[in-house]
């Protein structure tokens, strides 16, 4: 892979996230855990460079989210959307799910990724907030995606690598 500055990046952000989904890894005590993503975005912030992830409270991997100051999000082509809808339904609590992926986990300095990716953002945490269910102003919006009440924390996250294929 080689490394491109973040304005560099030619994916479009909605097929990226929205379509091709995203794989958010991190590493905790020596363990890589990761899941499937298909919410979030990019942009500018804090005139930084930013990518944003959004977790519920009981996924695993966001425990590793929280203990890591960095986080990978890494794109893998059309041939692994088996894994991927497998990474996003099973937990890592439960089994080794990177082993059984068969995908091969590599690092930048402290930052797990996969080396199947073709498109990997190298982040560095910047800032976490939980949802607030009081904020919504279409209330629609929470009674749809929170009849739970497990409201999402936000991670913003600046970019501080790009590596494409």
């Amino acid at each position: 892979m080689r490394e491109i500055k973040p304005e560099e990046l030619q994916k479009n952000p909605f097929q990226m996230i929205g379509k091709e989904w995203l794989l958010v890894t991190a590493e905790k005590e020596g363990k890589v855990n990761t899941m499937t993503a298909s919410w979030g975005g990019v942009g500018i912030m804090w005139n930084k460079p930013v990518a944003y992830v959004f977790l519920r409270p009981q996924r695993y991997t966001k425990e590793f989210v929280d203990q890591a100051e960095t986080f990978s999000l890494s794109v893998l082509g059309e041939e692994y959307r088996k894994t991927l809808s497998y990474f996003g339904t099973v937990s890592g609590r439960q089994e080794d799910k990177i082993a059984k992926s068969g995908l091969k986990v590599v690092h930048d300095g402290v930052t797990p990724y996969f080396e199947e990716a073709n498109t990997v953002l190298v982040c560095r945490k910047l800032y976490a907030q939980s949802y607030d269910p009081a904020c919504f102003i279409d209330e629609s919006l929470d009674e749809k995606n929170y009849p739970n009440k497990d409201y999402h924390m936000m991670y913003i996250a600046e970019i501080e690598k790009v590596l494409v294929d």
